[in-house]
Formats: C-alpha cells, sequence, structure tokens
C-alpha cells in the first residue's frame, strides 16, 4: 500500500463510538439531516430501524430532521410498517415520475436522494437484523467534524452463517473476490477503502448531488471512483459501525451483482482514460442452474441469461439545472 494512503487510512479511520449522538446535536450548527431507507419487501426488519431512529435521534435527541423510506416496488406490507413506525414512505415510481423507469439498486438511491431536503444526508440499508442507531451517528459525526470531508462510508465484520460453522467476516464474497482486487489494481489510492460496496454510508448535499448513479450494484463503485477522480481522496473518510447482520444472497444473485460491478469499473476505466476498449464488450451474462430433467441440450442445468447493460441517472444537480431551463 502505497505511503499516501497508509496515512489516508490512519487520518480517515474511525469508530463509531468516537461520535456520540449528543455531541451531534450542537456540531449540526442549524444544517439539516435526513436519514433515508430504500426498501424492497423489508416488512421483518424497517419498523424496529424506523422506531429505532425515530425514538434515539428525533425524540431523545435532535439529530436527525427528516426521515424517508423509499418503497422500490414492494409486495409485502413494507410501507405500512414503515409508517407505521414512524417514517415518510414515498413510492420509487412517485418521485420524478415524468423520468422513464429504470431498475435497480442504484436508482433506488437516486430516488432517496431526490426525496429528501437535508444538508447531509445518511443511507441505510432496510434489510439489518442487528441495527443500532450508532450507524446513523458514525456516519455523520465526520462529515459534522470536518468540512474537508465529503463522503463516509461504513465497514463492519458480516458474519456468514454456513450448514455447520459461521465465517466471521465470510459475508463480504463481492468484494474480497472482485471489488477489490478492481480498485487495487486500477485505482490503488482507495485500497485502504475497507468495505468499498457497504451499502451503509453518508455525504453532504452538494456533492451527491455532483455525481451520477449508476442504476443498479455498481452504484457504490462507482461513487468512490467518480469522487476520487473529481476531488481525491481527501474527501473520503470511512467509520468502523462493528457488526452486520443481513440477508445473504445465493452465488448466482452473487454473480449476476459482480457482473454489474465489473461493468461499472470498465466502464470508468473508460472514461477517465485509463483503457481504450479495442472490442465491444459483450453486456450478456450467462448462468446455468440446476434444472428438473434433462435442459435442451441434454443437461440438467437451465441457462440464464442477464442483461448487465450501462445505464446510470445523471447527476441531480444536472438534472435540475435541465429542468428548470426547459420550464
Amino acid at each position: 500500500m502505497a505511503p499516501e494512503v497508509d496515512a489516508w487510512l490512519v487520518r480517515r479511520s474511525s469508530r463509531a463510538a468516537d461520535w456520540p449522538a449528543a455531541s451531534l446535536v450542537a456540531a449540526k450548527r442549524g444544517r439539516r439531516i435526513s436519514v433515508v431507507l430504500p426498501a424492497r419487501d423489508e416488512e421483518e426488519t424497517v419498523g424496529a430501524i424506523v422506531g429505532a431512529i425515530r425514538r434515539d435521534l428525533m425524540e431523545e435527541l435532535p439529530v436527525v430532521d427528516e426521515l424517508v423510506v423509499v418503497d422500490s416496488r414492494s409486495t409485502d406490507r413494507t410501507a405500512a410498517v414503515a409508517a407505521g413506525a414512524g417514517a415518510s414512505v414515498v413510492a420509487q415510481d412517485a418521485v420524478l415520475p415524468a423520468l422513464a423507469r429504470l431498475d435497480g439498486k442504484g436508482d433506488a438511491l437516486w430516488k432517496r436522494l431526490a426525496a429528501t431536503t437535508g444538508d447531509f444526508v445518511v443511507f441505510v440499508d432496510a434489510d439489518l437484523r442487528d441495527f443500532t442507531t450508532a450507524y446513523v451517528t458514525g456516519l455523520l459525526g465526520p462529515l459534522l467534524a470536518d468540512d474537508e470531508i465529503g463522503y463516509v462510508k461504513g465497514f463492519y465484520h458480516r458474519p456468514l452463517a454456513g450448514a455447520e460453522n459461521t465465517d466471521a467476516d465470510g459475508g463480504g464474497r463481492v468484494t474480497e473476490l472482485v471489488a477489490r482486487p478492481l480498485l487495487n489494481l486500477y485505482w490503488p489510492e482507495l485500497a485502504g477503502m475497507v468495505q468499498p460496496l457497504a451499502g451503509e454510508y453518508a455525504g453532504r448535499r452538494e456533492l451527491l448531488e455532483s455525481i451520477p448513479f449508476v442504476a443498479g450494484y455498481g452504484v457504490e463503485i462507482g461513487h468512490l471512483i467518480d469522487l476520487a477522480e473529481a476531488h481525491g481522496i481527501e474527501v473520503l473518510a470511512q467509520v468502523d459501525l462493528g457488526h452486520r447482520k443481513h440477508r445473504h444472497q445465493s452465488t448466482q444473485a452473487l454473480g449476476r451483482m459482480s457482473g454489474q460491478i465489473v461493468q461499472t469499473v470498465f466502464e470508468r476505466l473508460e472514461r477517465h482514460g485509463g483503457l481504450v476498449p479495442v472490442r465491444r464488450r459483450a453486456n450478456v451474462l450467462a448462468q446455468f442452474r440446476r434444472a428438473h430433467g434433462a435442459g435442451e441440450h441434454g443437461v440438467e442445468r437451465e441457462l440464464l441469461l442477464t442483461d448487465l447493460s450501462h445505464r446510470e441517472r445523471p447527476p441531480l444537480r444536472d438534472l435540475r439545472t435541465r429542468l428548470r431551463e426547459s420550464a
């Protein structure tokens, strides 16, 4: 690791316990804070997360000013549970409805940003099973304490429970097998980021609105690359949030996620002059899963094809400028 990255790792890393909620009230200095959760079929967990934030950071201490759940086309009672726990609930497709519909995690995040008004925006996944409000205060602390910091990522231990045992740090498979090797190879200045794909992060609105959001699972790695390219790593920080337990996806689902991340990295390489394409990239991922009986070619496998075409939302700041000019 380069000396400057090692120095960044020491200077820009902290723990959630370093930022108690009471210390953040004065540090706000009149600025507004929004917490927003993307939620799709999360009725089992979203209520507890919303309830804890409302109780600890809105009623007991005036840290959070706005708490929004963006319902990403849920088919269960996610919206009702979130509203009952005290969140403002907005349907993903009701935000900027004149725009073409896109699918994917990144589009939900972009819509969340557009649905909030705070000077600082905290993003928290809605499937956490051991959530504490230290997730929120930990991410906010560096932003409120240092005006040079614009974007803070969380990191944590992610246990992977198997049939016979538990791997204490086995949950970040796509990070270790895909994202980290690619970043170390092409953006070594980001090698100190412990969990570049973490879904818990916070940022200053003006910075978040200045970058595009990849519609799919490449959104987080796209953020880090775009911010490092535009502002350098000093605008980034990270906070140890302890442990994270959530649903683990199947190997095939992780393969599709990995494909989107690889597409995003190579698109960024082309955009920033780090790669000259010599042939057209394929955008279809072929996978096979066990089938009942012999398949088309006489084997017990079913072919699955996933379109990984790169789609992204533009910087929200630029979109609003265009909408004002065309009004």
